[in-house]
C-alpha cells in the first residue's frame, strides 16, 4: 500500500499542478463541453490556493486536495490524481480521512462533481448523496453520522 503525506502547495508546485489539472480534468471538461484553456486551468488552480495541499505518495508529488474547512461544513474543492495513481484506492482513502475527520467536528463534508467524472460512482459508494445539480455538475453531501438532511 501506497503511503500517502500532505504537504501545503508553493508556487514551485504550480507547473506540477497546471500540469495535473490539464491531464485529470481535461477529458472529463471535454465531455462536458467545457474546454478549457490553460489560463482557464491556472485560474482554478489558483483558486482557494490558501487551502491547496499536494497528496505525496513515497516521496513525490501525485495530486491535489483542496478542502475548504467552515464551522458548518467542510468543502472539497478539488481533488485530483495523476492518471498513474488512479484506481489504486488512494482518492478513497483520502476522503474516508476527510470523513472521518469531519464527523469528529460533527460538520457535513460537501463537494461537486462533473456529470461526465466516473468520480460520482465513488463518491456515491462513500455515502455522498447527490443534493442538487446544474447543466454540467452536481453537488453532493455526505453527513455526519446522526445529522439529519
Amino acid at each position: 500500500m501506497m503511503q500517502l503525506s500532505l504537504r501545503a502547495a508553493t508556487d514551485a508546485d504550480l507547473p506540477f499542478l497546471l500540469a495535473l489539472r490539464r491531464e485529470s480534468m481535461g477529458p472529463h471538461l471535454a465531455t462536458a463541453g467545457l474546454h478549457g484553456t490553460d489560463e482557464d486551468f491556472m485560474v482554478r488552480v489558483m483558486h482557494r490556493f490558501d487551502c491547496a495541499e499536494i497528496i505525496m505518495a513515497e516521496g513525490r508529488p501525485v495530486g491535489l486536495l483542496k478542502l475548504l474547512r467552515e464551522p458548518d461544513q467542510w468543502h472539497v474543492l478539488q481533488l485530483q490524481l495523476s492518471a498513474d495513481t488512479r484506481g489504486r484506492g488512494l482518492g478513497r482513502r483520502l476522503l474516508e480521512d476527510v470523513m472521518a475527520q469531519a464527523a469528529k467536528a460533527d460538520v457535513p463534508v460537501t463537494l461537486s462533481v462533473l456529470k461526465a467524472n466516473p468520480a460520482k460512482q465513488l463518491y456515491e459508494r462513500l455515502g455522498f448523496s447527490v443534493v442538487g445539480e446544474d447543466a454540467h455538475e452536481f453537488r453532493m453531501t455526505h453527513l455526519a453520522p446522526g445529522r439529519q438532511p
